[in-house]
């Protein structure tokens, strides 16, 4: 499970693009919480303290408390800007949590034992279909990420949701279809062989030219 951490935040009066400016200005980000059934609070945190978080890894998987004024307030990331010339972090939306809430995230794929995957080690590709998928899972059981076996896989076979052990109460927004996640593609060699052999197969017999005309008895 993903690891939970504290941020202090203080009330914004002011809304608005002067006043996300001025918040800037001090070295703060503005930010949002809403959801939960209750107003939306914006509030400003400290710029060096969230962009840590931000690029710590999982920051939009990863549900926090944000003490407000004394109020601690359970959130998870749902959105955030980046400056689009420079990166920094401009504004963040935060999402309420509360007890029992059931969440849609996108977790990340992790492969394992691609060293007995008989398909890769004969020189087979690992074609990533999804690096991530779309889950409904419960706030308080929300995973680092979900593990793909490729142990026994050869070149051809395909990994599907299937094939992947999800978590308790983990279940994946797409259920009309059991869809692929990855799959072990023949390496670019292999297939520039078949290609070739293939042609050649289906190359037309040309009749000799020249042949002997057939005796004639006088």
């Amino acid at each position: 499970m993903s690891h939970t951490y504290e941020l202090t935040a203080e009330v914004r009066e002011r809304s608005g693009k002067g006043a996300a400016r001025a918040v800037r200005r001090e070295g703060k980000v503005p930010a949002v919480i809403y959801g939960d059934k209750k107003p939306a609070t914006p509030i400003a945190l400290n710029y060096k303290e969230l962009n840590l978080k931000l690029h710590a890894g999982g920051f939009l998987t990863t549900v926090a408390t944000i003490n407000v004024d004394g109020d601690k307030v359970r959130v998870i990331p749902k959105d955030y800007q980046l400056d689009p010339v420079r990166g920094f972090l401009m504004h963040v939306d935060f999402l309420r949590v509360s007890r029992g809430t059931t969440l849609t995230l996108e977790l990340p794929v992790h492969f394992i034992n691609e060293e007995e995957a008989p398909g890769l080690t004969r020189g087979g590709v690992l074609n990533v279909v999804r690096h991530t998928v779309e889950v409904h899972v419960p706030a308080d059981q929300i995973p680092e990420n979900l593990v793909a076996d490729l142990a026994g896989l050869e070149i051809g076979d395909s990994v599907h949701i299937s094939n992947i052990a999800l978590p308790e109460g983990v279940t994946p927004t797409i259920t009309d279809r059991d869809f692929t996640v990855a799959t072990i593609a023949a390496p670019a060699s292999l297939v520039s062989e078949e290609s070739e052999e293939e042609a050649e197969a289906e190359e037309p017999e040309v009749e000799g030219e020249g042949d002997e005309e057939e005796e004639t008895e006088e």
